[in-house]
């Protein structure tokens, strides 16, 4: 519609960068977009579709949650709280590495699980086994996060995300337990308070995962409304040189959006 598109552009102009969005109302199949199919960095929100990976690899029998992994503190990185406060005991189970990854978004417990899946090539590929032929891994946190030696390094497309996200959090994408499991870690996370979800109706839920880097600050998730089918919503803003708390605003504008959609309103 004229005026979401209208919206959008004056949120994009908000936040200093780039904005992109893409919204999709399960229920009707309808989607709306800005910039939907321009590639941004991911960032920490490629940690959702890691953790699915996992899941997937547990519902195939290739990985126990209960299995443990080791690091030591050599592996610790920048941004680690939890895998931080365990270093001592020299591991953790795959369940408390996904749990670290998606509730403070630990970039350790990101990057042991990596490894133990295969490394970033091997995430790209399992992607590309679900139908997304855009998103791609390239590095490990936190180089992820820096431009890279490709412009398309460690970058998705906001259409790209959302279509990923539907298969894997509502779709075939992941067995039903597994989808409640990865449901449960998204909405026990720390990091979105600001975003997506501040703009929100009460009443709404949402489970979701951040990103956030020099420029760039993202959110995306499923989207519950009081009534009604669940919506996917991709909210990516990149080479931004606007304060911080500003860009997380624009996010929420992007959240406060969704209950005026055609389709919430009828």
């Amino acid at each position: 519609t004229r005026a979401l598109q209208a919206s959008l552009a004056a949120i994009e102009r908000r936040s200093g960068g780039r904005l992109g969005v893409h919204i999709l109302h399960t229920g009707s199949g309808r989607h709306w977009g800005w910039r939907s199919d321009e590639r941004f960095p991911m960032c920490s929100s490629f940690k959702l579709l890691l953790v699915a990976m996992a899941l997937s690899a547990q519902a195939q029998g290739q990985l126990g949650l209960d299995e443990r992994l080791r690091y030591g503190a050599g592996e610790l990185v920048a941004n680690s709280p939890i895998t931080e406060a365990h270093v001592a005991q020299g591991g953790m189970t795959v369940a408390e590495l996904c749990a670290a990854t998606l509730a403070t978004s630990d970039n350790t417990a990101a990057n042991v699980l990596l490894a133990r899946l295969g490394g970033p090539a091997a995430f790209t590929q399992h992607l590309r086994g679900l139908g997304d032929e855009v998103t791609r891994l390239d590095r490990y946190e936190p180089q992820l996060n820096g431009p890279g030696t490709q412009p398309d390094w460690d970058t998705s497309s906001p259409a790209a995300m959302a279509r990923s996200l539907h298969r894997l959090v509502l779709g075939d994408g992941l067995p039903a337990a597994q989808q409640q499991q990865l449901i449960g870690w998204l909405q026990a996370s720390v990091t979105g308070g600001r975003r997506l979800q501040a703009g929100l109706p009460s009443g709404w839920r949402i489970a979701e995962k951040t990103g956030t880097s020099n420029g760039s600050t993202n959110d995306m998730g499923v989207v519950w409304p009081a009534s009604g089918a669940p919506l996917v919503v991709v909210g990516f803003i990149r080479n931004s040189r606007a304060p911080f708390a500003v860009r997380e605003a624009c996010l929420a504008d992007v959240g406060r959006l969704l209950a005026t959609l055609p389709v919430q309103a009828s």
